[in-house]
């Protein structure tokens, strides 16, 4: 197996001033929360979203790790429906030091290039700032942030920035390549 150099880059916005929303596309979109712990859903989401950026951290996951995961207070996923199908979703989870992380955040293939996405990333910020609304016990939020990688879809980075977030890390690691794995084996051309 070779090595590729994969940059990582992790950004933040650290008051809710700081977001810039993106215009609500055309058309019915939708953005539900997910409120029932489900790792069906949630595994669909991550394979769907991730299989052609080569998402594969996941995909080992039981379904208890799965349950175990999203029953977690604070973790939310928001799910963007087209017309009732899903087109994406973003993964928040609270951490100890009152920041929030959007963990994952996309789009399906199919759904990429009709300005979904930088709406579901307004929204889904935005959800981020107000979440200890949502869970009582929760600090308010101080900071929300996020990571992207080279192996990301291209215009993930434009989005973030665009949508207010900040870079405040850089890192180059090689990591082993992986095949393009596809919400399931063959889904995507090579």
């Amino acid at each position: 197996m070779t090595n590729i150099p994969v940059t990582t880059w992790s950004l933040e916005q650290t008051a809710p001033t700081d977001l810039l929303p993106a215009a609500a596309p055309e058309g019915d979109v939708r953005i539900v929360r997910a409120e029932v712990p489900s790792p069906e859903l949630s595994r669909f989401l991550y394979a769907s979203v991730g299989g052609d950026i080569r998402w594969t951290d996941r995909l080992g996951w039981t379904y208890a790790r799965w349950r175990e995961y999203l029953r977690r207070p604070g973790v939310e996923t928001w799910v963007a429906y087209d017309r009732g199908t899903p087109a994406g979703y973003v993964e928040l989870e609270p951490q100890d030091d009152s920041a929030v992380e959007i963990v994952y955040f996309g789009l399906i293939p199919a759904f990429r290039g009709r300005r979904i996405g930088g709406h579901l990333l307004s929204y889904g910020a935005a959800r981020a700032w107000d979440l200890a609304d949502r869970w009582p016990g929760l600090a308010p939020t101080k900071r929300v942030w996020l990571h992207t990688c080279s192996k990301d879809g291209e215009h993930a980075m434009d989005n973030y920035l665009r949508r207010g977030f900040t870079l405040f890390d850089t890192k180059v690691e090689e990591e082993p390549e992986v095949a393009t794995p596809g919400p399931w084996p063959g889904a995507y051309p090579v």
